[in-house]
């Protein structure tokens, strides 16, 4: 019997409620309002929320390596699949196509959504898989996107925001370059974020 294949997009990232240090990647069905929720480690999700984000690390990062490589070698993924669900953890494969082969690799679901987002592919699942995992999320449409909640506490992250409206528009661009050099990207992502708030206005 074949399984019918579901788009999933990206809706954010954000702090796991369960897990210390970890983070919950939500994908969201693109036809539809249930989402998956995954748990991620910190390491990936910065990979992740680094192309959310549109920063540029100084020197490639272990996903930005492997695109690279791959580019080097005429290997191209053409998608990425979230294909199994088991004991609460989720199994992903990398399509990749080299001249006329067609290439499926095994890849942890974090490691294969960061590298979707390098390779601009799409990233599917099953609607057995969705059926399972997926849960309706109360979102304002509003809110929907990108949303990497900080590592801070609340107090420190008004603090970090008053910080920053304080200083200069040139201060805050010399601070991101400074802040992607050290290889900072949460300071980074707010640094951009106050820029953005202040070119918008």
């Amino acid at each position: 019997m074949s399984r019918k294949k579901i788009k999933l997009n990206i809706l954010g990232l954000s702090y796991s409620q369960t897990q210390s240090g970890a983070y919950a990647l939500v994908l969201a069905e693109e036809d539809g309002e249930r989402r998956i929720p995954i748990i991620i480690g910190g390491v990936e999700a910065q990979s992740i929320a680094i192309k959310l984000e549109g920063l540029e690390p100084p020197r490639p990062l272990t996903h930005d390596l492997f695109l690279n490589f791959s580019k080097s070698f005429n290997i191209d993924i053409q998608e990425v699949v979230v294909y199994k669900l088991e004991e609460g953890i989720f199994y992903s494969e990398l399509v990749c196509q080299r001249e006329n082969e067609k290439l499926h690799i095994d890849s942890r679901t974090s490691d294969a959504v960061a590298l979707a987002l390098r390779f601009g592919c799409p990233i599917y699942t099953y609607d057995d898989i969705i059926e399972k995992a997926g849960i309706v999320l109360d979102f304002d449409k509003k809110e929907e996107g990108h949303t990497i909640t900080p590592i801070e506490k609340t107090e420190t992250k008004k603090k970090e925001s008053t910080k920053y409206q304080s200083k200069s528009l040139d201060d805050l661009k010399k601070l991101l370059e400074e802040a992607i050099l050290a290889e900072d990207y949460e300071k980074a992502s707010k640094i951009r974020d106050e820029i953005n708030r202040r070119e918008n206005q």
